[in-house]
């Protein structure tokens, strides 16, 4: 179906690929992954023709079409919804175009042409096209009302969902998407992942969402030392058979009949979970293959995310009576909100409004006011908070050692060996420690927030969107510290391992009050109940 051959990649005296040989094949959904500036959305680029590789080349089957989820949210803002969608099948969009504008010019001369196009336009099913694309924008929450709108007329979050369409539409042979989960709600989320689950052509993905990769992906391809290695199975299975590996390297002394018969229980463990009944058979054929020498460690960095508390809470840990919230234009975000935490609460704070669950954080936090109501934390809790923007935390021209030193309440954690202790374990060591917070990505600033939250040792933790930014290697790290965490936690995330592994309870924030069920993540969204009850709190 698709294949690359001797690819190589070079950027100055920078190797991104070496050599890569690869094929991607019918019916399988493809993950990439690799760790921040591996070169995961340039290959995609590659593949898509996008970007020349060094040497090498990408080789599609003739007569297949591949199609591209749109990373440019304003590509399209002169055409209606509609249009756009169908744009998507662009050799059917183009002699729809010439047809339209035969017509609109028409005379004998033209008659022949317009047959010979509508012929095909009848082979690649173009009368259908419009309703095929109003029943893909309508899958995806576009309403009819909205098909004809222009596209520079909707917001950023719907424009995502009509590229998404466009990307979708016609059954490409070949569907390539960088992030596509990205300012996705849970139930388009949901609605792709069925979808992707069903495709039966070719999918190669970029996303951070390991729930995502472990529901779509049939294959992981693993972007690491320059190469792309393909390896059967979905993230969760890549992570642990490469953690496995590592493992089995440092027990040198261990028979290799051993280590043969420890991966031939951890393949049967993963055959027997497989989330999909429909890619079962498949994957177990292929797992069955795998042999102790095909799974090999990553060069993965992990960061040591490790939450210690100075104490411990006592049974009182937060109390909100009547909490209301409006935007400075006087918009509602919350209303009578209602909540007393119990010790021991993991809770998933949510909202359809993602400002509505920011305020709430920001009043909690004593950093913006409530037009009414009242909370009170317990006189035993200790409390840390990640907001969802940071930047204020970084505005001072100062090194990192300088920075975290901020946050430092004895003398012994003021001295520096302490305090590069807690940057080294999140990757920032050596020469690292002394950058500057005004040079820092995104992903470096949420690892330096981090690394104040472990220092403050609370017993309370506060994370609004904390995988924002992070690369898969840091999520992974700091689900397993939540999971293991002692103390009460409150968290917002898009993230939907980190919802459904994390928290035992689930608080959502509407105009009209606050749904509060002790429920994992997947439970609350499935319930049909739950979810008129929903509905009708967010109604007008």
């Amino acid at each position: 179906m698709l294949s690359v051959s001797n690819l190589s990649v070079q950027f100055g005296k920078r190797v991104l690929f070496d050599e890569v040989n690869v094929s991607f094949t019918q019916g399988n959904c493809y993950g990439i992954i690799g760790a921040n500036g591996a070169g995961k959305s340039t290959f995609l680029k590659i593949l898509a023709g996008q970007i020349d590789p060094t040497s090498g080349h990408v080789h599609l089957e003739p007569g297949k079409r591949m199609s591209i989820l749109e990373q440019n949210h304003n590509s399209a803002d002169d055409f209606t919804v509609l249009e756009a969608v169908v744009m998507g099948n662009k050799p059917l969009y183009e002699i729809k175009k010439e047809i339209d504008a035969l017509y609109a010019d028409y005379d004998d001369k033209n008659a022949d042409r317009i047959g010979e196009l509508q012929v095909k336009f009848e082979e690649m099913n173009g009368w259908n096209a419009d309703s095929n694309a109003a029943a893909l924008l309508s899958n995806l929450g576009i309403n009819a009302d909205m098909h004809f709108t222009l596209m520079s007329e909707l917001d950023s979050k719907l424009k995502v969902r009509v590229l998404l369409a466009q990307a979708l539409f016609g059954n490409p042979d070949v569907l390539i998407m960088d992030e596509p989960t990205n300012d996705l709600d849970y139930e388009t989320i949901s609605w792709l992942e069925n979808f992707l689950a069903d495709y039966e052509n070719t999918v190669i993905v970029v996303s951070h969402d390991r729930h995502f990769l472990d529901t779509v992906c049939t294959d992981i391809g693993d972007i690491d030392f320059g190469k792309l290695n393909l390896y059967s199975g979905n993230y969760t299975f890549w992570y642990e058979s490469s953690q496995l590996a590592a493992r089995q390297r440092a027990q040198q002394n261990k028979k290799a009949e051993e280590k043969a018969k420890e991966l031939q229980e951890f393949i049967a463990r993963f055959s027997a979970n497989v989330a999909k009944s429909k890619q079962a058979t498949s994957r177990k054929k292929m797992l069955s293959k795998l042999k102790v020498d095909d799974i090999k460690p990553s060069s993965r960095r992990y960061p040591a995310i490790i939450f210690d508390r100075e104490r411990e809470a006592g049974d009182q840990i937060l109390n909100v009576e009547g909490l209301s919230a409006s935007t400075d234009e006087g918009e509602l975000l919350f209303d009578n909100i209602n909540i007393n935490l119990a010790k021991g609460d993991k809770i998933a704070v949510i909202s359809r409004d993602s400002r509505a669950t920011s305020a709430f954080y920001e009043i909690i936090n004593g950093n913006k006011k409530a037009d009414k109501g009242t909370f009170q934390w317990g006189i035993t809790t200790t409390q840390s908070y990640l907001p969802a923007d940071n930047s204020d935390f970084f505005t001072s021209n100062i090194n990192l050692v300088d920075w975290l030193r901020q946050y430092a309440k004895t003398e012994e954690e003021r001295e520096e060996v302490y305090i590069r202790g807690f940057l080294g374990k999140m990757l920032f060591s050596g020469e690292e420690a002394l950058k500057k917070c005004t040079v820092l990505s995104g992903g470096e600033k949420v690892r330096c927030m981090l690394s104040r939250m472990m220092l403050m040792r609370a017993n309370v933790l506060m994370l609004d969107e904390p995988t924002n930014h992070l690369d898969l290697e840091s999520i992974t790290a700091f689900n397993n510290s939540l999971k293991n965490f002692k103390g009460t936690v409150m968290l917002t995330t898009h993230d939907h391992e980190f919802a459904q592994t994390v928290a035992n309870r689930i608080i959502e924030l509407t105009p009209k009050g606050n749904i509060d069920r002790y429920s994992t993540f997947d439970e609350y969204m499935s319930d049909k109940a739950l979810k008129d009850q929903r509905n009708k709190m967010y109604a007008e």
